[in-house]
């Protein structure tokens, strides 16, 4: 190991592991898997971390799994020279791959690829193939490119041919046919002759021909082929169809794999670089081919209890499930028949077992699928957990994956029941005590899932889940088979929300960037601003923690002027096809609380909410959702237990409300919101052949947005920190705006348009409008927060209209300094002159007049003698000036 590299290792592990380093290795680290510290590796070489609770335990890590980012930009790293023109490729070799390189020397090349189409190159390692072409490997941060880390060059077929180490032996007795050149290095290393075919599928009929030429003329046997494939169904497939194929051909020829171990890939060079590609490794990978090849379900099992011995278990054959059970009695008989019979003389005492054992050991099927336990997965906060599993069979088109509960894993019946339910046609036909063993064969160590309840950004595990993608620290990653997401620091993660579905688009080819431009046009500077907040809500959660309060979106408008056409597109950016919102005025509480839940750094978007009467049915309240402002709850629930357990998920989202007319609300609701109001002033022909553009526009063409944004997670966090608080400055010191809350949060914006330059292309046009709106923006909302509610100005209006006529004076107080109105009489006076009540009625009318800012309210009910009556009355009583004290 370099020094460089072995010190940048070194220093990570003593941090990251609290190691000891004692006698040449580092000791007493706290394993990640089981958390204690019995994590130990070798000082000099710390290539591999093994736990010391190899029963209980048995964690191992590579560092090159756990710092990757020492192992990905190894041209920047590693700088070429004259001296060293192929200094990456060398290093890469050596470090990432373990390879000494001596005997290498000469079979490579370090060499440069350039993605046009990404604006991103890397350096690779070339090899030349035996077809005049070559092969190479991109070695700087391949993930960039997608699922391409290698190619060959173009027009150049390897089909029929394989590519071997210019000094391999030619006159091995075994030869192992393997997938990768990668592979066939650690192979001829260790000591284990190959081949590469760089392709499951290429079959190398021209190299088999001429070795078989060359063995002939120099008068040696055929070697035996061994299919070294790698695992997985297309490496099973090949190896089956190509060992077939060669003994039709007059080949001895058999299979190897290891099987991979979970997320671990046991490919040939994973077992070099842990240093296990020796000759227990390579009998092992030989049985496990012999069970791939095996003919029959009998054969399979007697191959298996002739390895481990057990009596009883168990097995997958033709996608279907076996149990083995042996019988001695049967076993001894059989044995006696087959001394002394003629037809047996000339077997071996193994040949005349294995007679007897066809005969003694008993095979049944027990399901006609075959059921395999993937991971287990729990909600901490429901107290809920289940079982993954996959079921293949001959008669399913694809294999399946479902959750088992404990429950329906404890009986027979239960189990039978479940896989009838989630795949058509499998049952089970077994016992419940062969299920038994079923279950505690396939759950040892198994694997444990973390989950989350919703989609979008997860807080504790610093990486967003949004459907089939996820991104942590701006890498890009794509769910697995088995339904979850593998992300660097051995963290494995799904979300278990169903309600909410992205369709993300991570192929960077499909995505159009002039959406923006027919926003601008169709929208203008407010519809820049709405993308503003939009894209603000995919950083909500980081920017709350840092700043403590993230602001709510109104956008308010006539029918007709586009706030849905809008907000529906926006949410196509995030990947969410034909949804606005939710009408909270129609929701139970319950629904409102699971729908402000059941995102994370997506907007929650309320629609039509301005309906009094039904949100009063409701006991919908616009204060529900001033904790939201800072990210607390919105509601608490008990949990269903026995205990007083409460739940109380925090809120990650952001708050978009789209309605009609504008928000009607306490100042502390008022105060926490920035305000677009959309009419139909600017519209036109052309207008409206943009909105239905943008309408018509496909989810795939856009939804690329949302990854372009997080990808850039830690720029667009760092422009906002700097930016708000010189924003927020800013604007508290025009003379309109006093409030430090609205400044902040229009601040907020101003740096968040900033932030979104790194991801989109904004002329400076579009920049200095959308700019210059937020500040208007700023100075109306303060103007608004001054004024009193509509409804309160309407009373103010109708009390000085009754009050100066003498038949119907309203003010009992007998002091200038305070208006006293009986609301009973103040209604009875409305009524008789023909005008509503603020509001629609007397209970909405109270429940703002505590807001009046023109006159402050004094007392509610207070009881004083009336200067109009002379009789005592039963009063609201507001000051006449804000210094005023109650009247005694």
């Amino acid at each position: 190991m370099r020094p460089d590299l072995h010190a940048d290792i070194t220093r990570r592990l003593l941090q990251d592991f609290e190691f000891t380093a004692r006698s040449g290795w580092l000791r007493q680290g706290k394993c990640p898997e089981c958390g204690q510290r019995e994590l130990y590796t070798k000082a000099e070489a710390p290539w591999v971390l093994w736990c010391g609770r190899k029963n209980r335990c048995g964690a191992e890590l590579h560092v090159k799994d756990l710092y990757r980012d020492l192992f990905e930009n190894w041209s920047e790293r590693y700088k070429s020279s004259d001296q060293q023109p192929h200094a990456a490729a060398d290093a890469y070799l050596l470090h990432a791959r373990g390879f000494p390189l001596a005997r290498l020397r000469g079979c490579y090349t370090q060499e440069w690829y350039q993605d046009r189409e990404r604006g991103c190159g890397s350096a690779t390692v070339r090899f030349p193939l035996a077809n005049g072409g070559w092969w190479e490997r991109l070695i700087d941060r391949p993930e960039r490119f997608g699922k391409m880390k290698a190619r060959f060059a173009p027009g150049k077929s390897m089909q029929g041919l394989w590519w071997a180490l210019p000094d391999a032996a030619s006159d091995a007795d075994t030869l192992y046919l393997t997938e990768g050149i990668f592979d066939t290095i650690a192979l001829e290393l260790a000591g284990f002759p190959s081949r590469a075919l760089l392709s499951c599928n290429n079959y190398p009929a021209q190299a088999l021909a001429a070795l078989r030429q060359e063995c002939a003329a120099g008068g040696r046997r055929l070697p035996t082929l061994v299919f070294a494939l790698d695992d997985g169904r297309a490496g099973h497939d090949y190896m089956r169809k190509w060992v077939e194929r060669a003994r039709a051909e007059g080949w001895d020829a058999s299979a190897a794999y290891t099987p991979d171990r979970g997320r671990l890939k046991q490919d040939w060079n994973e077992l070099w670089l842990r240093g296990r590609l020796n000759q227990d490794a390579m009998a092992a990978a030989r049985y496990h081919g012999q069970l791939l090849l095996a003919r029959s379900a009998q054969e399979k099992a007697l191959l298996m209890y002739k390895r481990t011995g057990r009596t009883a278990f168990h097995f997958a054959f033709g996608d279907r499930l076996y149990w083995f059970e042996y019988n001695d009695a049967k076993y001894q008989k059989a044995r006696e028949a087959l001394e002394g019979r003629s037809e047996t003389e000339a077997l071996t005492e193994e040949e005349k077992r294995d007679l007897a054992l066809e005969q003694s050991g008993s095979v049944a099927m027990i399901a006609n699928c075959y059921p395999q336990a993937l991971y287990y997965q729990a909600n901490a906060q429901t107290d809920e957990s289940w079982y993954y599993w996959r079921i293949t069979s001959p008669d399913l088109p694809q294999p399946r994956n479902a959750t088992f509960t404990a429950a329906q894993l404890s009986t027979a019946s239960e189990f039978k029941k479940r896989m009838m339910h989630v795949a058509q046609g499998c049952t089970y036909l077994g016992s419940t005590a062969q299920l038994d063993r079923l279950f505690q064969d396939s759950t040892h160590r198994i694997k444990v899932v973390e989950t989350i309840d919703f989609i979008g950004y997860s807080r504790e595990h610093r990486c967003y889940v949004l459907g089939d993608v996820a991104v942590q620290d701006g890498q890009l990653h794509t769910i697995n088979d088995e339904d979850y997401f593998e992300l660097p620091g051995r963290l494995s993660i799904k979300s278990l929300n169903q309600s909410v579905q992205l369709h993300v688009n991570p192929a960077r080819e499909d995505y159009r960037g002039d959406w923006l431009l027919m926003l601008w046009e169709c929208f203008g500077a407010k519809g820049i601003v709405a993308l503003t907040f939009w894209f603000g809500a995919l950083f909500a959660e980081q920017i709350r923690q840092a700043q403590k309060s993230f602001p709510f979106l109104e956008v308010v408008g006539e029918a007709g002027s586009g706030k849905s056409t809008l907000v529906e597109f926006l949410w196509k950016l995030c990947g969410r096809l034909d949804y606005e919102g939710f009408d909270p005025s129609k929701s139970t509480a319950a629904a409102r609380a699971r729908n402000f839940a059941q995102v994370a750094n997506l907007p929650v978007v309320l629609i039509e909410a301005d309906r009094e009467d039904t949100a009063k049915q409701r006991g919908f309240d616009w204060n529900e959702l001033k904790t939201a402002y800072n990210g607390r709850s919105v509601r608490a629930t008990g949990v269903k237990n026995a205990g007083n357990e409460t739940r109380e998920p925090p809120f990650r989202g952001a708050i978009v409300i789209a309605q009609n007319a504008p928000v009607n609300a306490s100042d502390a609701i008022l105060q926490r919101i920035v305000h677009l109001r959309f009419d139909k002033s600017g519209h036109t022909a052309r207008t409206g052949e943009l909105a239905k553009a943008l309408e018509r526009m496909p989810v795939e063409h856009v939804s690329g947005f949302l990854l372009r944004a997080i990808q850039q997670e830690a720029k667009v966090l760092a422009t906002v920190e700097d930016g708000t608080g010189h924003y927020t400055s800013l604007l508290l010191k025009m003379e309109q705006i006093k409030s430090v809350r609205i400044a902040k949060n229009h601040g907020q914006l101003m740096a968040l348009l900033d932030a979104l330059r790194e991801v989109v292309d904004m002329p400076d046009t579009m920049y200095v409008a959308a700019h210059a709106a937020v500040m208007d923006m700023a100075a109306e909302r303060q103007q608004a927060i001054n004024a009193d509610h509509p409804w309160v100005q309407d009373f103010w209006e109708f009390f000085e209209a009754l009050d100066a006529r003498e038949a119907t004076r309203l003010n009992h107080s007998r002091s200038p300094a305070y208006i006293a109105i009986n609301m009973v009489d103040f209604e009875r006076a409305l009524h008789a002159s023909g005008l509503n009540i603020p509001g629609g009625s007397m209970t909405e009318l109270k429940r703002v007049l505590p807001t009046s800012r023109r006159r402050k309210l004094v007392e509610v009910n207070r009881v004083i003698n009336s200067q109009l009556t002379g009789t005592t009355k039963r009063c609201w009583i507001f000051a006449t000036e804000a210094t005023c004290t109650p009247p005694a």
